[in-house]
């Protein structure tokens, strides 16, 4: 068919900047936010993905947004588009497209050592927030979630 975006889930990943990355997170949209920090070399990331994804699908007021930071070892972000589509991918998923991590990480929060892979989730209505540098367990989300409601 004509016109059809080779994702078969209709995921088309966005290149965003930090400006628009920081008024994703400030946004109130009523809901929970998870905004995960990830990228396709980062195993540890990978691991924690389906995770990410069940939140994703199985809760309404969770609004998960995965953004890789592959652009900032790899200008083509054609890894990223293949590796969204084979995993099938359905959070939203931005690419960040932003060089030198020291700059700007502390703009996202002031504890996080740019390790990968970082979640941030936020409650959008309240601006209550969780931070979490490190790889997420089955289970540990659905806690953290509870924590900022």
């Amino acid at each position: 068919m004509m016109g059809m975006t080779p994702f078969t889930y209709g995921q088309d990943p966005t290149i965003i900047k930090l400006n628009e990355l920081q008024r994703l997170i400030a946004e109130d949209n009523g809901t929970v936010k998870v905004i995960n920090f990830w990228a396709t070399w980062c195993a540890p990331c990978i691991k924690e993905l389906p995770y990410l994804e069940k939140i994703h699908k199985e809760n309404s007021n969770v609004e998960v947004l995965l953004i890789s930071l592959d652009l900032d070892l790899d200008s083509d972000p054609e890894k990223v588009y293949k590796f969204v589509e084979r995993k099938g991918l359905t959070s939203k998923v931005f690419l960040l497209n932003e060089k030198d991590p020291n700059k700007w990480i502390n703009s996202i929060d002031k504890n996080w050592s740019g390790a990968l892979p970082a979640t941030l989730i936020i409650n959008s209505k309240t601006g209550k927030r969780k931070f979490i540098e490190q790889q997420l367990k089955e289970g540990e989300l659905e806690t953290l979630i509870d924590q900022v409601h």
